[in-house]
C-alpha cells in the first residue's frame, strides 16, 4: 500500500465515524467504543483505532461488560487497514460470528463537478427527509427517534436529498461533507419504483452537489455481496480502497 492510499483511507476512515455519530462513546487504550441505543451496527460497536498496550482478552471482557450494561450485544468493527489478526482470532475463538464483509469505495470528483442536476432532485429539511426516508424503508417509530439523533449529531455539512416525481418520493441519499470528502450514505429507491434508474440520478445529484460544496474525493461502504450497488457506484468510477466486517457476540 502506498503513502497516499494509507492516508486517504485514514483520512476516509475518520470521515465515515464522523458522518454516522453514536450518542455516546469512549477511548479505552486505542479502541473507540460508540453507543447509539442499538440503532446500526456502525454506531454501536467497538472499533480499533490504534496501538494498543493493554491484554487484549482483558480488553474485550471489559468491553462485553459495557454493551451488557447497556443490554446490547458486543460488536467489533475490524478494517483491513491495520492488522487485527489476533484480536479477530481472538473474537472467533469466543463465539463472535463474523457478519456484513464491506467494501469502502472512493472516487475522483472532478468529473462530476459540472454534472447537470437531475430532474426532481432537491435537498429537504433534515425532519422531512427523515419521514420520506421512514417512508421508503418501512422504519418503526422506535428505530425512527434513533436515526434522528444520529442525524442531528453530523457535525458538517449535509444534503438530505431526494428524488421526487410529482409529490411522490422515489428515492432518498444523505451527504456528508468534511474537509474536502464527501460521504454517501442511507442511499434507498422505494420499493415500488427500483429498477428504473433512479438512485442513479439520486446519486448524480448528490455527488454534483459535493463537488458543489468543495470536495473533490467521495467515499461510501457497501455490502461485498450488493451485486446491484457494485454495478451502480463502478459505473461513476468508484473503486475499492479497504474493507471492514463485524465480529458480533454470541
Amino acid at each position: 500500500m502506498t503513502n497516499a492510499m494509507a492516508q486517504l483511507n485514514r483520512r476516509i476512515e475518520e470521515a465515515s465515524l464522523n458522518a454516522w455519530p453514536a450518542m455516546q462513546q469512549m477511548l479505552f487504550d486505542g479502541w473507540l467504543l460508540r453507543f447509539a441505543g442499538g440503532f446500526t451496527k456502525r454506531s454501536n460497536s467497538v472499533v480499533p483505532l490504534y496501538a494498543a498496550s493493554l491484554p487484549i482478552a482483558d480488553k474485550v471482557h471489559f468491553c462485553e461488560n459495557l454493551y451488557a450494561r447497556e443490554r446490547l450485544q458486543t460488536i467489533f468493527r475490524l478494517t483491513s487497514t491495520s492488522d487485527r489478526s489476533e484480536l479477530d482470532c481472538l473474537l472467533d475463538e469466543r463465539g463472535y460470528r463474523r457478519i456484513d464483509p464491506t467494501l469502502v469505495l472512493s472516487a475522483d470528483l472532478n468529473d462530476h463537478a459540472r454534472l447537470p442536476m437531475p430532474e426532481g432532485w432537491q435537498l429537504l429539511p433534515p425532519g422531512e427527509w427523515l419521514q420520506a426516508y421512514a417512508a421508503a424503508t418501512h422504519l418503526p417509530e422506535t428505530s425512527q427517534q434513533l436515526h434522528s439523533a444520529i442525524l442531528k449529531g453530523i457535525r458538517t455539512d449535509c444534503g438530505f436529498a431526494v428524488l421526487r416525481q410529482s409529490d411522490e418520493v422515489l428515492a432518498c441519499g444523505l451527504g456528508v461533507v468534511e474537509q474536502g470528502l464527501l460521504g454517501l450514505f442511507d442511499i434507498v429507491t422505494h420499493p415500488g419504483h427500483r429498477r428504473e434508474g433512479h438512485a442513479r440520478r439520486l446519486v448524480q445529484g448528490l455527488l454534483a452537489w459535493g463537488a458543489q460544496q468543495g470536495a473533490d474525493t467521495t467515499y461510501l461502504q457497501m455490502l461485498e455481496t450488493n451485486a446491484a450497488a457494485h454495478a451502480l457506484y463502478s459505473g461513476f468510477g468508484f473503486i475499492g480502497q479497504y474493507h471492514y466486517w463485524y465480529r458480533i457476540s454470541p
